[in-house]
């Protein structure tokens, strides 16, 4: 009886074992095998990094390589200002030249933010393990709301300047004797073709 018990046990322990192996290799491969993958850290550094989260994925030349892995915001006294250092970790098959340009991405207008990394040219030195590199900071959304307001204002004020007969397009539109002498010269060269390759002689 005891045997029995025991027996009955050792299948279950080793039905809940294999389960377990199941669930991490599931794991695994929703996360694409990223703890048994090789790779390196590189540094970043931002001014502002428009609410980057720890995990983003890293993409180099358009092409999922890697995730963020650590955020710290500190000051930096010399130059008085703050600073957002960020650890990126990228496979060791990735090979990233030291002048390549890295900024902040979105995918879509209001998505995920996430690293983008664009290849340099210089193939010859590649950043190695705990190197540096200086981001490109992301333009704030009230920024391109500011610029898209100061477009729209001056769309109003030509608008306004050219219903007001200002300006030469509004000269144009409104006034007839602009309109005529334009039209009258239009006419002219027409007519006489010729004129247009006659220079000008130059006043003594």
């Amino acid at each position: 009886m005891i045997f029995g018990k025991t027996k009955l046990e050792l299948k279950v322990g080793i039905f809940v074992f294999i389960g377990l192996i199941i669930l991490v290799i599931f794991i695994l491969s929703i996360g694409g095998f990223k703890t048994w993958s090789s790779g390196y850290r590189i540094n970043l550094n931002f001014n502002f990094v428009n609410g980057v989260k720890i995990g983003a994925p890293v993409r180099f030349a358009g092409v999922d390589v890697g995730e963020v892995k650590r955020i710290k915001l500190e000051f930096i006294p010399q130059e008085n200002r703050s600073n957002v250092h960020l650890v990126i970790w990228v496979r060791d098959i990735i090979k990233i030249p030291a002048d390549s340009s890295v900024w902040v991405n979105t995918l879509g207008l209001l998505g995920e933010k996430y690293i983008e990394i664009m290849p340099g040219k210089d193939y010859a030195n590649y950043l190695k393990d705990n190197q540096s590199l200086v981001g490109v900071d992301p333009l704030p959304i009230h920024a391109i709301f500011n610029r898209a307001e100061n477009i729209m204002r001056n769309l109003d004020d030509g608008i306004a300047q050219i219903r007001n007969k200002e300006g030469s397009l509004g000269k144009l539109i409104y006034d007839d004797k602009v309109y005529n002498e334009l039209e009258a010269l239009v006419t002219d060269v027409r007519k006489n073709p010729w004129k247009l390759f006659i220079k000008t002689k130059e006043k003594k």
